[in-house]
């Protein structure tokens, strides 16, 4: 059974340009690639980001995918492979990937906006999410990748909080 009612909507803001605008206004490096597709560059506090936005009519979603340099070699992917699941257990908006035909980590997710215009409240709030993930477990992945550490001391070292001032 299904519920779905279908209405003609014509959108009248097409939400890469809202992504366009974005970088234009923060001075951020973008490649449009078409009407459906930019590519921009962020840099974080580790590292430099590169986040692909894709417009897709037929879902009609935005859909994020960020990646970061940091190559995983073969001997390291099994590893990686655990500490991404352990990250996406505690994910609550996106999640981690390991493309491996690159070798490369990305995090990815999907703005729903079906029937819905898009807002620059809504696809800020999408790259903040992306930015502050890959910011938070970038440090883990290095730790796995470059320093031998297993999954679960990476994980570790990544959730540890500090507290007061020095």
């Amino acid at each position: 059974m299904t519920f779905v009612v279908e209405l003609q909507h014509e959108r009248q803001i097409n939400p890469v340009d809202t992504i366009e605008q974005i970088a234009a206004v923060n001075d951020w490096a973008f490649d449009r690639s078409g009407d459906h597709e930019i590519t921009i560059s962020v840099t974080g506090s580790w590292t430099d980001y590169h986040i692909s936005f894709t417009w897709m009519d037929d879902l009609e979603a935005l859909h994020l995918a960020c990646a970061f340099d940091l190559k995983v070699p073969d001997p390291r992917r099994r590893e990686v492979v655990e500490l991404i699941s352990r990250i996406n257990e505690q994910m609550w908006l996106g999640h981690f990937d390991l493309w491996a035909q690159e070798g490369v980590v990305i995090f990815r997710h999907a703005l729903l906006l079906v029937g819905a215009e898009t807002s620059a409240r809504q696809c800020e709030a999408l790259l903040d999410a992306a930015v502050e993930s890959c910011e938070r477990y970038f440090q883990a992945f290095q730790f796995v990748v470059w320093a031998g550490k297993s999954a679960a001391e990476a994980i570790e070292s990544a959730l540890f909080e500090t507290a007061g001032q020095a």
